[in-house]
């Protein structure tokens, strides 16, 4: 088995830039319905720049994705760790590498197993905190994991969002309100976990990265330089600045004592609301025009606000996309 027999961990993209992706999809050589091949064209018709492979408790196939990366498309290595009380995601390990799924809360393995994938410079990922199936829970601490996927597509019917996402939101935002005053917030994700036809990049999340590397989209991610779409069609664009000082998603900004403007501009959600939201709770919403294209301000201070994070509903409620936080001092 040679490094030939996998995909190359860096694509030449479009340079630093906004990519699409999704990093939980299964494969027949788990239990999806869909041949890679598939899952690559699929994914590239949904608009996504990458994809990984997460297949339960095994690595991706030797010969199998190599030929399906792309210049325009990255493959990321990844398992889905399927533990007896919560699953994980492992991002960016290496060709062949397995990590141990024989483990649960309580019995001290966690930490090792985590550590396992770190060395590598992966990605830990708390998956679908609030599945509605045996084992789908996830009983694990965060402490230890880089990202929280707080939004995941497989369970819900008419529309890629349910109460186990609402649930999984919550809980995130809760956390966002003590972590983010000590530095030690962890960022959110959404991914589709395809299993069947039609699933792929709904949702998925949208990184701010250096290049179309693994290296840098794991960097983007696991910085919070990121937001997450319902599909391709959906644009956000928030920062928060003044007087001529802007930083957007995932950053932090230095208020100088003064008040900043919170600004998302959204495309691509007819007739939504888009609200802003601190460790206050929801502090303020405007509601888009019908062809979906408008844009949302609202001032605060570091004073009022330890962080800015946006949501974008549909008018029955359901979340089309949702952005990670701008932190403020």
């Amino acid at each position: 088995m040679s490094s030939s027999d996998f995909p190359p961990v860096r694509a030449r993209g479009r340079g630093a830039g906004w990519y699409r992706g999704d990093c939980h999809v299964h494969s027949v050589h788990s239990d999806g319905e869909l041949a890679p091949e598939e899952l690559a064209s699929r994914a590239r018709l949904a608009g996504l720049d990458f994809i990984a492979t997460t297949e339960h408790n095994s690595a991706a196939a030797p010969g199998v994705w190599a030929q399906l990366a792309a210049d325009d498309f990255l493959i990321v290595l990844g398992e889905e760790v399927t533990t007896r009380t919560g699953h994980w995601l492992a991002l960016g390990i290496g060709p062949g590498q397995v990590v141990d799924w024989n483990h649960r809360v309580g019995d001290g393995l966690i930490d090792r197993c985590l550590d396992q994938v770190h060395r590598v410079g992966g990605l830990c990922v708390a998956a679908h905190p609030h599945a509605p199936f045996p084992s789908g829970d996830f009983m694990f601490p965060f402490r230890g994991f880089d990202v929280v996927e707080v939004w995941n597509g497989l369970w819900a019917s008419d529309r890629p969002w349910n109460a186990d996402n609402e649930v999984a939101l919550a809980e995130w935002d809760r956390s966002l309100a003590a972590d983010v005053r000590t530095g030690t917030w962890r960022p959110a994700m959404g991914n589709s976990d395809t299993h069947l036809e039609g699933q792929i990049g709904v949702p998925h999340t949208v990184v701010l990265a250096e290049e179309l590397s693994t290296r840098a989209v794991l960097d983007g991610i696991r910085s919070g330089r990121s937001w997450i779409a319902e599909s391709a069609q959906v644009h956000v664009s928030f920062t928060l600045g003044v007087g001529g000082r802007v930083v957007g998603v995932g950053e932090q900004f230095a208020t100088r004592g003064g008040r900043v403007e919170a600004r998302a501009a959204v495309t691509g959600v007819p007739s939504a609301a888009v609200s802003f939201h601190t460790d206050r709770g929801k502090v303020h919403h405007v509601s888009l025009p019908g062809d979906g294209a408008g844009v949302a301000q609202w001032h605060t201070t570091a004073e009022e606000s330890a962080f800015v994070r946006v949501e974008v509903r549909r008018p029955d409620g359901h979340v089309a996309a949702l952005t990670n936080p701008i932190t403020l001092t």
